[in-house]
């Protein structure tokens, strides 16, 4: 059941070491292979755009992002279990387009699971284009892997 925010002003706030912990369990919340809290850390020492969702002290959600050189690669965007299904991710897409064409970047990257429809949705709504898949990308449950779905939005 997913839990319902009075009206309050969400903000972004970068990432940082010192709410990893806040991170990890919304993290581990949200998928059966969570990123680990090393993904999370080199990915700041990287010097990758990572930004917090937050409405008062609440996480709503977060992102990571690779700047390449005329593109950003989507790393990670996870919305805490209890604020899915709310706008959340469009928000956070939308932040994240915006940074990308101040950093001159065309194009927007990423793989989400084949077996992730809702993900899918979300992306679509936003303007992403299937382009291809990877094959055997994501681990997936007793030791198998799952394909991921190549999608791009041109900037």
């Amino acid at each position: 059941m997913s839990a319902v925010l009075k009206p309050v002003e969400a903000r972004f706030e970068p990432l940082t070491e010192r709410c990893l912990d806040t991170v990890l369990r919304v993290e581990q919340r949200a998928y059966a292979h969570p990123w680990l809290r090393a993904n999370f850390t080199d990915s700041l020492q990287a010097g990758y755009q990572a930004q917090l969702l937050l409405a008062d002290d609440t996480l709503l959600g977060y992102f990571v992002a690779m700047k390449g050189v005329d593109e950003v690669h989507l790393l990670n965007i996870t919305v805490a279990p209890e604020y899915q299904r709310q706008g959340w991710a469009h928000v956070m897409l939308d932040a994240l387009s915006i940074w990308a064409r101040g950093q001159g970047a065309d194009w927007l990257w990423l793989e989400v699971r084949l077996g992730n429809q809702r993900a899918i949705e979300v992306y679509q709504a936003q303007g992403y284009r299937r382009v291809g898949v990877r094959k055997n990308y994501y681990p997936a449950a007793q030791g198998q892997r799952e394909d991921a779905l190549v999608m791009s939005l041109r900037l």
